[in-house]
């Protein structure tokens, strides 16, 4: 298997993203493709990865005899992807939240062990409003999928590490 370098590591998603334990849901960005106009959001792709670990604090509850994670949670990994892939160069700080949330699908249990590739693409640019289809695979096979709105919030927070 062929191994590179992140785009982004756990650290650089620290400072974009105002998310922490247990809500930090992205481990890595792998790769961010630009969209048809570099200097736009729309047409962006992200490659994410998040390992999912016995240890989560979701497994506690959800259930203790068939560890799930949670569907709501996974869609949450799928927007943070997005949220990081909605960054272009010369942005200024900002902080996103979900509005919408279209055409959701979970295909199968993701459970301990696996290891998810997110996937999220922009598909609709409005300046402070943005759409992104969204996918997690976990070997290869698509375990769920949605298609997220999201508002952008300029200048975002004080970020505290």
């Amino acid at each position: 298997m062929e191994s590179q370098e992140p785009v982004m590591t756990c650290e650089d998603i620290e400072s974009i993203l105002p998310h922490r334990y247990p809500f930090l849901l992205v481990d890595r960005v792998d790769e961010i493709l630009p969209g048809p106009d570099p200097k736009k959001r729309l047409g962006r792709k992200i490659r994410a990865v998040k390992n999912v670990t016995v240890n989560e604090p979701f497994f506690q509850g959800h259930f203790p005899s068939w560890k799930v994670m949670p569907g709501v949670l996974q869609l949450e990994t799928m927007a943070q992807a997005a949220a990081l892939g909605a960054i272009i160069e010369g942005d200024g700080s900002f902080d996103v939240a979900i509005v919408a949330c279209d055409k959701a699908r979970f295909r199968q249990p993701v459970v301990p062990g696996d290891t998810l590739e997110i996937v999220a693409e922009i598909v609709k640019d409005r300046g402070m409003m943005f759409s992104a289809k969204g996918e997690i695979y976990v070997k290869g096979k698509l375990v769920s999928e949605a298609e997220l709105m999201a508002r952008v919030f300029p200048g975002g927070k004080e970020k505290s590490n």
